[in-house]
């Protein structure tokens, strides 16, 4: 782990100039421009509120709030993940002509999904004004929340990154799991309220599936002025530390060796 702070110490320059780079570029050919970052967003948690909300005739408390707080932990979570898979290969030119740590493409990603997620997050409070959501200090107790979530999705990127340069049917394994967790994660409907018949499978979705647990406890401090579950954030942060260890280890102990694999 020293030889992994020390590479981020030195190469941290390199991620954040990275990632601009890549936000840049996003929108440079685009008449809306960084208006995008805005729009997409929106314009999903419209769809997935008229859906559910209006078709499915969902009676959840501040629902469009409810959505958007889902969607913003969803998306960087899949963005996370689907973007590791195949990160070293698609960039095997850098890989291949200029030394960097592996896990610093990985970092530079990171940046530009927290970037985007900030912005949804924002659009997630003002949504919370405009529907008269009360503002308590609970919700300062988001950045536990989301330290939990970057360091467990880091953890899984790493290993995703790791495994993705030799296994070449990962990235279709990989969205038909993310696509399975999306629907049990709870993104647009309340999994305690809806499955309140079965505790036995509410405790399995919420406790077992990080995304989902993440999103219950980011909505308790948001809507409801509800304390998080510190007990379960512990657990999760242990094995987002325990799978980021491992990651950066396997990666250290292969990374001379992606170059001529790819």
């Amino acid at each position: 782990m020293k030889k992994f702070f020390y590479n981020i110490r030195k190469y941290y320059k390199y991620a954040i100039y990275s990632a601009k780079a890549e936000l840049k570029s996003e929108v440079a050919d685009s008449y809306l421009n960084w208006l995008w970052w805005i729009i997409e967003p929106l314009c999903f948690m419209l769809i997935y509120t008229f859906v559910f909300g209006v078709v499915f005739d969902n009676n959840e408390k501040y629902f469009a709030s409810f959505v958007f707080l889902g969607l913003t932990a969803w998306d960087f979570f899949n963005r996370m993940i689907n973007g590791s898979v195949k990160l070293i290969i698609n960039n095997r030119d850098l890989v291949t002509k200029v030394y960097i740590p592996k896990y610093i493409l990985l970092l530079s990603k990171s940046f530009t999904y927290l970037f985007k997620m900030g912005i949804s997050l924002g659009i997630a409070i003002v949504l919370m004004i405009f529907q008269h959501v009360p503002f308590t200090w609970h919700m300062l107790l988001c950045i536990p929340i989301f330290l939990v979530l970057y360091v467990l999705t880091f953890g899984v990127g790493l290993l995703l990154m790791h495994f993705g340069v030799t296994l070449n049917d990962l990235a279709n394994f990989t969205n038909i799991g993310l696509k399975m967790v999306f629907y049990l994660s709870g993104v647009f409907y309340n999994i305690s309220s809806k499955l309140s018949s079965n505790p036995q499978l509410v405790f399995l979705l919420l406790r077992v599936n990080p995304i989902a647990f993440c999103m219950n406890e980011l909505r308790k401090v948001f809507l409801n002025q509800q304390l998080p579950s510190f007990e379960g954030l512990g657990v999760w942060l242990l094995i987002g530390i325990m799978l980021c260890s491992l990651g950066i280890h396997v990666i250290h102990k292969n990374e001379n060796s992606y170059a001529k694999v790819i």
